[in-house]
C-alpha cells in the first residue's frame, strides 16, 4: 500500500471564485504558525495540469510534503480542468484565471507576502496565461516545471506523429462547425474522442476525450492563452525552468527557448535547470527537485 504520512497541519479549503466556481485547496502549513509570522513565511502555490488533482502521483502529490519537511508551507489547488473537467465541459482553459485569482486573494488575506508559484505541465501555461493578465508585483518567484512553447502546436504535432483520428484539420472543422462564431458563449457542444493522438493503437493510454468547447480553447489554432510564448515576455517575476532530462512529452528546446524570450524582453533572473532522471514529472527524482525549488525560495523570500 502506498501510504503517506502526515506530520504536519493540513486544512482542506473551498474558494469560491468570482464566478461561482468551487476551487478545492490543500494548505500545508505548520500548525504552530503566528498569523503575524505570516508575511515572512514562504509558501508554494501549485498548479496541476491536464487531469490533475493535488492527489496525483508526481509533483501534484508529493512536493507539499518534501517541502514541508523544508519548513515551507504550501497551498495546492484543484483547478476547473481538474477531475475531467475537459470531458465534462466545465474545463475551458481562459476561465483558470479566476481560479488562480481567489487562491493568491486568499493567500494575501492569510497574511502571506512571501507568494511563489508552480505551475506543472499545463499548470505552467495557466500560470503564464495568469501572470501575463495580471499584475504580480507581489510574487516572489515562479516555477515552470514542463512548460510547452505552444501547447496547441505541441498537440498538433503529436496527432500528426500518430496519425490521430480525427487528424488536428478535422477537428478544427468540426468545432468551428459546431461553436459558430462566438465558441465561448455557444450553447452547442458535443464530447468527442481522438483515438490515437497519444501513442499507437486505440487502447486507452493511446487516446483523449474532449468537449469541443474545451478541446478549442485548450488545442484549438486560436487557443493564444496557451501559447506560452506569447506570454513569457509579460513576466517580471525571477523563473526556474524544470524540464525532466528524459521528458517525453516536452523537447530540450522548448524550455531553453523560453528562457531567451524571457531575457530578451529584460527580466534578468531567469534559470532552466534539466533534472536528472526525470521525465516529464521532475518529482521522480525528488532529492534534486526540491533541492532546486527550496534553493530559489530561500534565495527570493524577502524577511
Amino acid at each position: 500500500m502506498d501510504r503517506i504520512q502526515h506530520y504536519e497541519d493540513q486544512e482542506l479549503l473551498r474558494l469560491v471564485t468570482k464566478d461561482g466556481f468551487v476551487v478545492t485547496a490543500l494548505l500545508i502549513t505548520d500548525k504552530n504558525r503566528k498569523k503575524k509570522d505570516a508575511h515572512k513565511t514562504p509558501i508554494l502555490l501549485q498548479i496541476h495540469g491536464l487531469l490533475g488533482h493535488f492527489l496525483a502521483h508526481g509533483t501534484p502529490r508529493m512536493l507539499p510534503h518534501a517541502l514541508f519537511k523544508k519548513g515551507f508551507s504550501s497551498l495546492s489547488i484543484n483547478t476547473r480542468l481538474a477531475t475531467a473537467g475537459q470531458i465534462l465541459g466545465r474545463g475551458i482553459f481562459d476561465d483558470t484565471i479566476h481560479d488562480i485569482d481567489v487562491a493568491v486573494a486568499f493567500l494575501e488575506q492569510e497574511g502571506f507576502g512571501n507568494i511563489f508559484i508552480l505551475g506543472y505541465s499545463l499548470g505552467a501555461d495557466m500560470l503564464l496565461n495568469w501572470l501575463a493578465n495580471r499584475p504580480h508585483g507581489n510574487i516572489r518567484g515562479i516555477f515552470l516545471e514542463g512548460p510547452h512553447y505552444s501547447f496547441p502546436k505541441s498537440c498538433k504535432k503529436k496527432y500528426t506523429k500518430w496519425g490521430s483520428n480525427p487528424g488536428y484539420k478535422e477537428i478544427c472543422t468540426r468545432a468551428e462547425e459546431l461553436l459558430g462564431d462566438d465558441p465561448y458563449n455557444s450553447k452547442n457542444d458535443e464530447t468527442f474522442v481522438i483515438y490515437q493522438s497519444r501513442g499507437p493503437g486505440r487502447k486507452p493510454g493511446s487516446s483523449e476525450i474532449f468537449t469541443y468547447k474545451t478541446w478549442w480553447f485548450m488545442a484549438g489554432p486560436k487557443a493564444h492563452r496557451v501559447m506560452a510564448h506569447e506570454h513569457i515576455e509579460k513576466v517580471k517575476a525571477p523563473i526556474l525552468f524544470l524540464r525532466g532530462e528524459s521528458d517525453y512529452l516536452v523537447e530540450a528546446w522548448e524550455p531553453e527557448a523560453l528562457a531567451e524570450l524571457a531575457r530578451k524582453a529584460g527580466n534578468k533572473q531567469v534559470r532552466v535547470k534539466r533534472i536528472p532522471h526525470a521525465r516529464h514529472d521532475c518529482m521522480e527524482n525528488p532529492e534534486q527537485m526540491v533541492k532546486e525549488i527550496t534553493g530559489l525560495l530561500r534565495e527570493y523570500s524577502v524577511q
